[in-house]
């Protein structure tokens, strides 16, 4: 790009400021027109895709009361974080992102900055949860009604929710992310018109490893043992006796849908999170030199699996279908419609 001709320069009158009054303004880049508007479109897409899906999860969950179970109170909770994200997150983040300045104010900004960590962090525990539900209900299937009960989901629902926000709020409003390394961020990075969450070296490697590297280590080690515990029980199957084998394998395609699904989760959580986290933990290490632009292209990519987990963790599975159709359809109004068995197959 010919800089002399891009919108990084007024002409002869220097670079342009996100606050030109200011004496400590941060430099703006402007997009040409149309770029805004596509960028615009496009994030808008995203987010509302987000609310949408991630409110008929929660319409379903709540209005069914067949649905009303353990492992689905917690899949209502994550779709509340990931509804939260697209509904209060994204259309601020967009902002940011297409103006390339942060224009709401500072303290919006702390809100704005501690409530994305928050649900981010909520959502990834949530998955970590859920991980370990679908542990019990595909290793332990005797005991999983005894150990995974409604009060152990609402425990662990609260836990992901309090650690999120102890997390998120703290770093942000007492400002731990600096720690040791105010006198380079007051000289070196704070302007006004940004709104970014700088982190010393030692708050990225905390915050990365709670953050990230705890619930990936959680979820791929649960993952792993159900699919060794799978693969243990198809062997049992094919040398158990001819009148247990139609059970048996009504069981192993249980399994095998859960272990599939459990695939699916891990990669959609693994892509779409990795790569921020990664630019996020090895920045401080090389003195800060990741541009700007590959932290807000890696934090969009990471949004996406709020937007995803509505489609994985709940239209993956025949009743939520049937659930969302009925919903769609509005069906929902009639009456004893809260009834209506969603695992009753036609075929």
């Amino acid at each position: 790009m010919d800089l002399n001709n891009s919108s990084w320069t007024r002409t002869d009158r220097g670079p342009v400021l996100c606050f030109g009054s200011s004496n400590n303004s941060c430099e703006r880049f402007i997009y040409p027109s149309e770029i805004q508007i596509l960028l615009y479109l496009f994030f808008s897409a995203i987010a509302l895709t987000t609310v949408c899906g991630n409110l008929l999860v929660i319409i379903a969950i709540i209005h069914f009361k067949q649905l009303h179970t353990p492992t689905n109170y917690l899949i209502l909770s994550l779709a509340m974080a990931d509804f939260l994200i697209g509904g209060f997150v994204m259309p601020p983040s967009m902002l940011r992102s297409v103006e390339t300045c942060w224009y709401l104010g500072d303290m919006f900004c702390k809100i704005h900055s501690s409530v994305d960590i928050m649900l981010c962090i909520t959502s990834l525990l949530h998955i970590s949860f859920i991980s370990i539900d679908r542990y019990y209900a595909v290793c332990h299937p005797l005991q999983y009604q005894n150990k995974i009960t409604p009060p152990v989901s609402l425990i662990m629902i609260s836990l992901s929710w309090s650690l999120a926000a102890f997390v998120g709020f703290s770093m942000v409003f007492l400002q731990l992310n600096i720690l040791g390394g105010e006198e380079f961020y007051f000289d070196n990075v704070a302007c006004k018109g940004a709104c970014i969450i700088f982190q010393t070296a030692a708050a990225s490697t905390i915050s990365s490893f709670l953050a990230f590297g705890l619930p990936t280590i959680i979820a791929v080690s649960i993952y792993l043992k159900i699919l060794l515990v799978a693969r243990r029980q198809s062997k049992s199957i094919q040398h158990s006796a001819p009148f247990g084998k139609k059970s048996c394998v009504s069981i192993n395609k249980t399994q095998g849908k859960a272990t599939k699904t459990l695939a699916i989760i891990m990669g959609v959580f693994i892509v779409s999170i990795s790569p921020f986290f990664f630019c996020n933990l090895v920045d401080p290490f090389l003195e800060y030199t990741i541009p700007p632009t590959v932290f807000d292209v890696f934090l969009w990519i990471g949004y996406l699996n709020s937007l995803c987990n509505p489609f994985v963790y709940a239209f993956f599975y025949r009743w939520f279908r049937k659930a969302l159709r009925i919903i769609l359809l509005a069906k929902i109004f009639q009456v004893n419609s809260s009834q209506t068995n969603l695992m009753e197959r036609r075929d």
